[in-house]
């Protein structure tokens, strides 16, 4: 497979602002396509993450632009264990995650579960962090693991078409996996541990490693930790089926510093290794860039569109998740402000619910992939 070598630079990026007010109008709302309709007429989803809550499916408006434009959903945070599992060992809790699979299957769109080990302790409940594991360790640990993920996994059972099972375990400052609270009795068992158990109670589910690698320059340490780690689970025969690529562009870097060789050196080899790969929480961070809404959201549609089509090159691709739909309730308002407290334009539509070049961009990326 063979892709243009060109990397984006400031200076491209910048000479689109000059285009940006003049940029062709976009279709009516009313009378174009969905976004789902485009991705499914070539075998793809096209879907969001999705809170129970406010900007959520109990939000009349948002869940109106859900149910028109996705054929697929993930819960931003209700399937993790902090929600799922936070108050002790014996206790769950699955009424948002089941509030927004209610929602899903009333819509007939498909929905991902995310995730089952955020391997990172400032995610973890506060319980877990101090829990003791008595005098034989390893055996307690591995239960506790086994025994949620078989809880979690028969709960849902098929109604779910995919699971992160490890989520972002690849400290991108030192490209090597982080300590937690399983890890840290278990060592790399613990990966091996929750895919095989996932695997035990949903044989056919697609199970996901994901994390927030990305293509920017700058990200070789992350870029290549990941790698070792499906070496590691290829070398160990861990039952992993695909990766998760999360795909927040310019969050931890400047947007324009997209490196197109280098993520396309990474994806050859996560797919020569037979990976799948899934663009599981697409957004595009237009904290850095200046000039007019119009400008401002030329480069976004841009940008936006070269990283899909290069994903979308892939036949392995079958699924493209923005994280979060609207720019009203977009994560990234709080979490990276701009300099100059004008909102950010992160996501597919605005905060009127309207779209956008970049939805025009997402559209055309869907139009422009071959079939699967």
């Amino acid at each position: 497979m063979i892709h243009s070598k060109n990397d984006l630079t400031r200076r491209s990026a910048l000479s689109l602002m000059a285009a940006g007010a003049a940029a062709a109008a976009l279709p009516a709302f009313a009378d174009s396509p969905s976004l789902a309709d485009l991705a499914r007429a070539k075998g793809l989803r096209f879907g969001t993450a999705v809170p129970a809550g406010k900007g959520g499916v109990s939000d009349p408006d948002v869940a109106a632009l859900i149910a028109r434009e996705c054929n697929i959903i993930v819960p931003e945070n209700e399937l993790k264990m902090y929600v799922t599992h936070n108050n002790n060992a014996k206790d769950y809790n699955f009424g948002p995650g089941d509030q927004i699979l209610a929602f899903a299957k009333a819509h007939n769109i498909a929905m991902r579960g995310h995730n089952l080990f955020w391997a990172r302790d400032e995610f973890t409940p506060q319980w877990l962090k101090s829990y003791d594991f008595g005098p034989n360790p390893k055996v307690a640990a591995e239960k506790l693991l086994r025994d949620y993920i078989a809880t979690v996994a028969d709960h849902y059972g098929t109604a779910l078409t995919s699971w992160d099972v490890v989520n972002e375990t690849i400290d991108p400052q030192t490209g090597k996996v982080r300590e937690n609270a399983f890890s840290r009795v278990l060592g790399m068992d613990a990966l091996r541990i929750a895919y095989e158990a996932t695997r035990e109670h949903l044989p056919h589910m697609q199970l996901v490693y994901n994390d927030y690698m990305g293509w920017e320059t700058g990200g070789e340490v992350h870029r290549n930790g990941v790698i070792t780690l499906l070496h590691w689970f290829r070398d160990n025969k861990v039952p992993v089926d695909a990766l998760g690529l999360q795909s927040h562009l310019g969050t931890d870097h400047d947007v324009t510093l997209g490196n197109v060789k280098a993520w396309t050196d990474f994806l050859n080899t996560a797919t020569g290794l037979g990976f799948d790969l899934l663009v599981t929480e697409f957004d595009v961070n237009d904290r850095h860039v200046q000039g007019t809404i119009a400008e401002r959201d030329a480069v976004v549609a841009k940008i936006g569109r070269e990283y899909l089509d290069l994903c979308l090159s892939y036949k392995q691709t079958k699924d493209v998740l923005a994280w979060g739909i609207t720019d009203r309730y977009n994560w990234l308002q709080g979490f990276t402000p701009r300099d100059d407290k004008q909102p950010l334009r992160p996501a597919p539509f605005d905060a009127d619910f309207k779209p956008k070049p970049l939805t025009a961009a997402i559209a055309d990326a869907f139009k422009a992939a071959s079939p699967r």
